[in-house]
């Protein structure tokens, strides 16, 4: 299920979400190496969160095998800036593409109701709160976490609470069967969010590896909690305003 566009008209330009998306982007290419290696591993190892080294739950010089012939080495003292840093970070080409995709389908039409400045720290709390979350999940684990998916999970949840009913068009695959449809948002992202729920399940009392699924759940949880702090009540009404007059136009 690959969200393709949403029938939600915008304020105007998109501002910051071309900025975050930017900046990954330039991770991505000068940071990373475009996902080559040694570069990728690197990054991954000094710049992403590691739980148990921040929670002093693993010892220094524990190795995690990240790729044949690449290892990451856990330090004695915590880098606490990379619950940061990693939400900046991504593993692959896919990786990337496919949370840069999500953020530019959902970002815009938050970013609407907030305004550019308190999105961006609106996006930035969302990380921080997901990269929290996995770590209380996950406190032994010694498997860096990278990626933008719990911020953007954050801002999953703040689009699900201000747009409820907005179509969203899917690209939905049933086996060898593709198809488009459209559905309401709070269908949509409830239905992911039940995915990232059920996902997160084996990893409960483990030491995490693989994807962080609490991570996404930590950060569209905050995203809802959020929205009454960030949004703006006189955004709110131009962009509700512009969705009766489309749906006018509509009908």
């Amino acid at each position: 299920m690959i969200p393709l566009r949403d029938d939600n008209p915008k304020l105007g330009p998109a501002l910051a979400t071309i900025l975050i998306i930017g900046v990954n982007v330039a991770v991505w290419i000068f940071v990373q190496g475009l996902g080559t290696d040694p570069r990728l591993v690197e990054s991954v190892c000094t710049l992403g969160a590691i739980p148990g080294e921040l929670l002093g739950h693993v010892r220094a010089g524990t190795a995690v095998l990240l790729s044949p012939g690449h290892a990451c080495v856990t330090e004695a003292k915590p880098n606490w800036f990379t619950p940061l840093t990693s939400m900046f970070l991504h593993g692959s080409w896919f990786h990337i593409i496919g949370n840069m995709w999500f953020l530019w389908v959902f970002g815009d039409n938050v970013e609407d109701a907030m305004g550019p400045l308190r999105f961006i720290v609106f996006y930035v709390l969302c990380g921080l709160a997901a990269v929290t979350a996995q770590v209380l999940i996950t406190p032994t684990s010694a498997v860096p976490m990278v990626g933008a998916s719990g911020a953007i999970g954050g801002v999953m949840g703040a689009y699900a609470l201000l747009y409820p009913r907005v179509p969203v068009h899917l690209l939905v695959f049933l086996g060898f069967y593709v198809d488009r449809i459209a559905v309401p948002a709070f269908l949509m992202l409830g239905y992911w969010f039940v995915l990232q729920l059920l996902g997160g399940i084996p990893s409960l009392g483990g030491g995490g590896g693989g994807v962080a699924f609490f991570a996404h759940v930590g950060g569209f949880l905050t995203g809802i909690a959020l929205v009454p702090l960030f949004r703006q009540r006189d955004r709110v009404a131009a962009h509700r305003a512009m969705l009766m007059r489309q749906a006018e136009r509509t009908y």
